[in-house]
């Protein structure tokens, strides 16, 4: 199955907008649930994929692009909102095909070539060992600690029902990738040079976010996108870590329909 959210004939052809959402790699289409009825509660048209090895979409066996899996779904413009690994497509499709994007939304994106500090290598190692000898609870909750905690908060502090949401959609991909052993499973580039030499061509208006909560690294590739897309627009959501669209959609909802309002 490739939506989480069934798109039916009033998306394609109602005379509003349509808006394409793409999840976390933390995560699957299941975090953009406000989003969902919010948006379509004020007239838009939605697309939530899941991508290949998320939530109901079964990983490929061989080599494939998430870039090219969206590209697929598009016959026209569309906004795109993007959060983290979907934050990359996001950037890579305004690239790629800038006549599919009409407005950008890049929510702590991801970047490639990014320089990455002690603090995400020390949590994916942890993850990825716990993952290695199978314990999936402890590497879910390493995810958790780092994503979702932040550097500034303990488990304690944080929503739990915010934290068994996030654990279950990381866990779901764990059963997925653990299918893929094996394969020859791997995610192709498709740009070259990468998305990140070439932030200066994307002409869509952007709209950058980033939770105030989140790690360092995700705080200055936010500010950096943000620089270097002509005539995008930064804003921090306040008490919120790498999701703030699931966080705290009282505060990014808003931003989102005032940004889509103003194409």
């Amino acid at each position: 199955m490739w939506f989480a959210c069934s798109m039916t004939s009033a998306d394609r052809t109602m005379a509003g907008r349509t808006v394409l959402l793409l999840h976390a790699g933390i995560a699957d289409s299941r975090m953009w649930a406000s989003q969902l009825d919010m948006l379509r509660s004020v007239g838009y048209g939605v697309l939530a994929p899941d991508l290949r090895g998320f939530g109901e979409r079964a990983p490929a066996p061989e080599p494939f692009s998430h870039l090219r899996d969206v590209e697929a779904l598009l016959g026209g413009p569309v906004a795109v909102v993007g959060c983290s690994l979907g934050g990359r497509v996001a950037l890579e499709l305004a690239v790629h095909r800038p006549e599919l994007v009409e407005q950008l939304v890049l929510i702590a994106p991801g970047l490639p070539g990014w320089d990455w500090s002690a603090e995400p290598r020390v949590g994916w190692a942890a993850e990825e060992a716990a993952f290695e000898r199978g314990d999936l609870d402890a590497a879910a909750e390493a995810c958790l600690r780092l994503w979702i905690d932040g550097p500034r908060r303990s488990p304690d502090e944080v929503d739990p029902a915010l934290r068994s949401a996030v654990r279950e959609m990381v866990l779901r991909s764990y059963e997925l990738e653990q299918t893929t052993a094996g394969t020859d499973s791997r995610e192709e580039d498709v740009l070259d040079p990468p998305v990140g030499d070439r932030l200066g061509e994307v002409s869509c208006p952007t709209l950058v976010l980033v939770g105030e909560e989140d790690i360092a690294d995700m705080q200055a590739i936010a500010a950096h996108v943000a620089a270097s897309i002509p005539g995008a627009r930064a804003e921090t959501v306040s008490g919120a870590s790498h999701l703030p669209s699931l966080e705290r959609p009282d505060e990014v909802n808003p931003l989102l329909l005032s940004f889509l309002g103003n194409a």
